[in-house]
């Protein structure tokens, strides 16, 4: 172990090993440092782990829990979630590392309303929330954001920098800003085919 991380890294996986068993015992391994906002508001689940400078944060609009993470989930360092009125993250889900994924914005910009004129400094722009979720099997890749008002399907990738500003079906592979599918996944024949 010392071989692959180095006597200082042995030291600081011991000491987070530490703290999860601690402060997240259903935890698989949470990596300091983690910060953690509004925990009332957040489920974690089984076997969660986490990389290095994660920042998981609540601000709900109701009371009860506004951020669900299922079982098996992994997400690796620098990934930021926050969540205002729900975001949902299935079980075995993997996230690479410099993920951003929210549920809520300073304005809307529908085009519905002048809450988000630009003549208002952002910070003065009333939030606006839309329910975000991450189904079941799904792999997010390096530098990948998640935006309001989105569903990712059960078993789909999203490329490496990729904005999913639209929801993906089931078992796609995506890219681009904004996300689009260009492959699925044909179960009859058990392979990726290009849309």
């Amino acid at each position: 172990m010392i071989k692959k991380y180095g006597l200082i890294g042995v030291v600081k996986l011991i000491i987070s090993y530490l703290y999860t068993k601690v402060f997240f015992s259903q935890a698989r391994l949470i990596r300091l440092p983690f910060d953690v906002r509004n925990r009332s508001a957040i489920h974690f689940g089984k076997n969660f782990t986490t990389g290095f400078n994660c920042r998981i944060e609540a601000y709900p609009k109701h009371c009860g829990k506004v951020l669900i993470i299922g079982d098996n989930v992994q997400i690796n360092d620098y990934v930021h979630i926050t969540a205002m009125e729900n975001v949902t993250i299935g079980n075995n889900v993997l996230m690479a590392s410099k993920i951003y994924i929210s549920d809520c914005s300073h304005g809307s910009y529908s085009g519905d309303s002048s809450d988000s004129s630009p003549n208002l400094m952002p910070v003065e722009r009333p939030l606006f929330s839309k329910p975000v979720r991450i189904e079941d099997n799904v792999w997010l890749g390096e530098f990948v954001s998640v935006l309001p008002g989105t569903t990712i399907g059960k078993g789909t990738i999203v490329g490496a920098n990729s904005v999913v500003s639209k929801s993906l079906p089931d078992y796609v592979i995506a890219v681009g800003s904004p996300a689009k599918p260009i492959k699925r996944f044909n179960f009859e024949i058990n392979k990726w085919e290009k849309i």
